[in-house]
């Protein structure tokens, strides 16, 4: 792995939202009501590195505080400092990595679930690098991480019982009311218990038109005539039949255009 972060990024598919949904064992209208209103909702940013968020008073506590004089920016005991979200983060990261690199990856809290680098064991993975390299190669793997911290911590109960109180309360502390997170969670629920799920194949090809640099309308699973828009000009200008049609070839040839064709099979 080297420190530039940026793997594979595969977006989300139905077997990965399978295997969360398993481990959880909630259905899908539940799964996307957390998504919705956890998590970033995407997973990486448009350069394939997985979203991240840096917290310089882990990095504090983590380290005996042994850096809070000499780099107060990234370790200190007070949250916050955060600055710009993006690149940013990354750049506050390395600061970290130089000082102490398994602190640093401890540090910050990674992909779609924002999960903290300090729970890898309870995602699943041996060492905090070994979580790092699945958040860097799919979606499929940080949600599974996701759902295996929610049952380690036995919030798969409340979501099956959709007791959005209590799983707020867990997921998000105990001052939960203050944002209304059981609320806009029961919001959400409804919404989606509906049937108006996220399409996995649209959603799919937004994010792989987004990482080609077209806007795609965002990453939502809806397609819209901003989403048609941008898949309309990557037809034209890879000679594609231009049409408002997202299927397995329009996947498959936005895959060929960003990884080549050794790398755009399935995972």
């Amino acid at each position: 792995m080297t420190d530039t972060f940026i793997g594979t990024g595969f977006p989300l598919d139905a077997d990965g939202q399978q295997a969360v949904l398993d481990v959880i064992g909630v259905g899908a209208p539940e799964l996307w009501s957390v998504l919705s209103v956890e998590t970033k909702g995407f997973g990486y940013l448009n350069d394939r590195r997985p979203q991240i968020l840096y917290e310089r008073h882990i990095f504090s506590k983590r380290t005996n505080h042994k850096f809070d004089q000499t780099n107060p920016d990234i370790s200190n005991t007070s949250p916050g400092g955060y600055g710009a979200t993006g690149g940013h983060q990354y750049d506050r990261l390395q600061a970290a990595i130089a000082l102490n690199r398994q602190a640093a990856l401890e540090s910050a809290s990674w992909g779609i679930g924002q999960l903290m680098g300090f729970n890898c064991g309870q995602a699943g993975f041996d060492n905090v690098e070994s979580m790092v390299a699945a958040m860097m190669a799919s979606e499929n793997d940080q949600l599974l991480a996701m759902g295996k911290w929610i049952v380690a911590n036995n919030l798969n109960k409340p979501l099956v019982a959709r007791n959005w109180a209590a799983f707020a309360k867990g997921y998000n502390g105990a001052n939960y009311a203050i944002n209304q997170y059981d609320k806009k969670l029961a919001a959400a629920y409804a919404r989606y218990s509906s049937g108006k799920l996220p399409d996995l194949s649209v959603r799919q090809a937004q994010v792989y038109l987004t990482y080609l640099g077209l806007n795609a309308g965002g990453i939502d699973g809806l397609a819209g005539p901003t989403t048609y828009k941008a898949v309309n000009a990557f037809q034209a200008a890879n000679n594609l039949p231009v049409q408002n049609q997202i299927d397995d070839d329009l996947i498959s040839n936005l895959k060929n255009a960003i990884y080549g064709l050794a790398a755009s099979a399935p995972q």
